[in-house]
């Protein structure tokens, strides 16, 4: 199949791929690089050093800015905002923008706000409105500013509390996930 642009959007990328939607009022500069079977929501604003994976979701109102990659099978939430610069100032631009990586599987809630330079670990859940300010294992589950560890999800998507228990009270073992 072919890919959707919405007649409203800007898409100056022609690295996009395939049954990938993106929809109106969103922009996307030429260097980025979007996979398959994506879906980049109204209102949205994708830099030039992008780099999004294949079956990613990226809802309302979120901005991608340069040095941020995005892997395969991930979730980011409405209006989440990633940085990219420590020291912002206006007209003075950095030598190399901040690394930040999102990692196959995972997902952030609404409103979370991305520390520029971190890395969010395979499947692991950022929950709404939260403020990651440092790098997150794998399959875990944070929320809060600053976002603090409150569980674990397993790669079938069971949440699971500190103690590895799911919410019937079954034990996980934690060290296999």
């Amino acid at each position: 199949m072919g890919k959707f642009i919405h007649s409203l959007a800007d898409v100056q990328t022609g690295n996009v791929g395939s049954d990938t939607y993106i929809w109106q009022f969103t922009v996307v500069l030429k260097g980025a690089k979007i996979g398959s079977n994506c879906n980049i929501n109204c209102n949205c604003f994708v830099e030039n050093d992008v780099v999004i994976g294949n079956n990613v979701t990226v809802k309302a109102g979120v901005q991608v800015w340069d040095g941020i990659t995005i892997e395969d099978n991930t979730f980011i939430g409405p209006n989440v905002t990633f940085t990219n610069d420590y020291a912002p100032k206006s007209k003075v631009y950095p030598e190399k923008f901040l690394r930040t990586v999102i990692k196959e599987g995972a997902s952030i809630g609404a409103n979370s706000t991305i520390l520029g330079g971190v890395t969010i670990g395979e499947n692991a859940l950022i929950g709404l409105g939260s403020v990651v300010t440092r790098d997150i294992p794998a399959n875990t589950i944070w929320y809060g500013n600053p976002a603090k560890h409150k569980g674990y999800r397993t790669s079938e998507g069971s949440l699971l509390d500190l103690d590895g228990k799911d919410k019937n009270g079954v034990q996980h073992d934690i060290t296999r996930l």
